[in-house]
């Protein structure tokens, strides 16, 4: 079936004309971002997501080009943050593969809110946390073996029927890209701005895509959850993982664990990555 029109805005360049859609959407509305305004940037459902609409989605986005997101909001808020209040920015961000993701994480971890804090005290206690590495950056974390690897679509569909168990009030999101990791940009998400751009998140997650069959599954306000097909199969490949984790939200070990060797221990069970920068 033909995109229903609603969603032709997401296409200014008319570049839907082959795009099908089969799944019937729920009411919803288009988002404009409220500062910049000019075109839509996603598609956002007015209620709760339907059970089983999300995996749909996701079967389709090869022949609708819309990724569909899980969207949440901070507890309490009413207006459904920054979603429905359109706090977007996509002027403010490139194309995701505009960026060496390699060397977007070497420069997180060199910057003093990872590894090289001013206070000597701080410095030492991060030192001790971020063993065996410290101030040393050990360089892009392998992906696992060939044999190890399920299916990434597989993986996040199970995510989000998870997600949905326990948050049954997330909306569904569509944004026209040809993957999460570009999803960010595109949708102009500032979640992440204290610490990075929706093109640097960008990059490393579509590096993670490959490396790791990670796929974007759910975004809030100011974080993120990924599912992962491909994990580390011991501690040894999880540690120069867990570098990388530690770079592109410090807080993830420095604020909620002991030290990065027990994050990597966690890394090697889990099965869906979570990341806040507030």
């Amino acid at each position: 079936m033909p995109l229903p029109p609603v969603l032709h805005p997401l296409f200014p360049d008319g570049a839907n004309a082959r795009s099908t859609l089969g799944t019937s959407l729920p009411p919803g509305r288009l988002i404009v971002p409220a500062e910049s305004g000019g075109a839509p940037v996603m598609w956002l459902s007015d209620g709760p997501a339907p059970a089983g609409l999300w995996e749909e989605l996701q079967r389709e986005h090869p022949y609708s080009g819309l990724w569909p997101l899980l969207l949440t909001h901070p507890a309490g808020d009413l207006d459904f943050r920054p979603w429905a209040t359109g706090e977007l920015a996509p002027e403010q961000a490139s194309l995701a593969l505009g960026h060496d993701p390699a060397a977007v994480l070497r420069d997180w971890w060199n910057s003093p809110s990872t590894a090289r804090p001013d206070d000597p005290g701080e410095a030492a206690d991060r030192l001790r946390m971020l063993e065996p590495y410290g101030h040393e950056w050990p360089g892009p974390a392998p992906s696992p073996a060939p044999a190890e690897k399920g299916d990434p679509m597989a993986a996040a569909a199970a995510a989000a029927q998870w997600l949905l168990h326990h948050d049954p009030e997330l909306r569904i999101g569509l944004v026209r890209a040809d993957s999460g990791a570009e999803a960010l940009a595109v949708c102009g998400w500032t979640g992440a701005r204290n610490h990075a751009g929706a093109d640097r998140i960008g990059a490393v997650l579509h590096s993670w895509e490959e490396r790791y069959g990670a796929r974007l599954v759910e975004l809030g306000l100011t974080g993120l959850r990924l599912s992962v097909s491909w994990r580390p199969a011991d501690l040894d490949e999880a540690l120069p993982l867990a570098a990388e984790h530690v770079a592109f939200c410090p807080g993830n070990v420095l604020r909620g664990t002991e030290s990065l060797t027990d994050y990597a221990e966690e890394l090697v069970l889990e099965k869906c990555w979570s990341f806040w920068w507030a």
